[in-house]
């Protein structure tokens, strides 16, 4: 199946999810970074990814225009994390979000997508501003925003003790 793309960079294609797309998603979900810093969906089997598509990325589509993309190496069509924009409830701002397979860290790939996805926001959506929330451990994501230009606005508590921080 294929899904529209959004964004082509030098060396990746972002495109919009589809049902296709499910064992990847089960895949990126139970990395050990993604359970550590973005914490356990129980997103075990494809019906599970289909599930977190439908109410996810997918109703984000229809609601927003925007929401979180695949990303794949565009020589390959290799599968490589996600990167889009998020309209949580708990933030004012549309933030960022992204995460890469633990063998495509480290190579730039998460800066050409979060960088290209901040251009797409500004450029073809009009956003004025796009925030960004990370755990407060997460050295290489603090370091991505860092680079791309977002600075620590302020430490936000949840109910379960645990801490993000919001950059802006």
């Amino acid at each position: 199946m294929n899904s529209e793309v959004i964004l082509k960079t030098n060396r990746l294609v972002i495109r919009k999810f589809n049902f296709d797309d499910a064992a990847f998603i089960i895949q990126l979900m139970n990395t050990p970074g993604w359970l550590q810093f973005i914490g356990d969906r129980n997103v075990k089997t494809v019906d599970d990814a289909k599930n977190y598509l439908i109410s996810g990325p997918l109703k984000s589509y229809e609601e927003n225009g925007f929401g979180l993309w695949m990303v794949e190496l565009i020589n390959s069509k290799t599968s490589i994390g996600m990167c889009g924009l998020l309209k949580r409830e708990t933030l004012e701002d549309i933030d960022i979000g992204y995460a890469l397979l633990p063998e495509y860290v480290g190579q730039g790939y998460a800066f050409e997508m979060a960088e290209a996805t901040l251009l797409y926001a500004k450029n073809q959506l009009n956003i004025k501003k796009v925030v960004a929330i990370t755990d407060e451990n997460n050295v290489n994501s603090i370091a991505l925003l860092h680079k791309l230009g977002l600075r620590f606005d302020r430490k936000i508590e949840h109910a379960d003790k645990t801490n993000t921080h919001l950059y802006s």
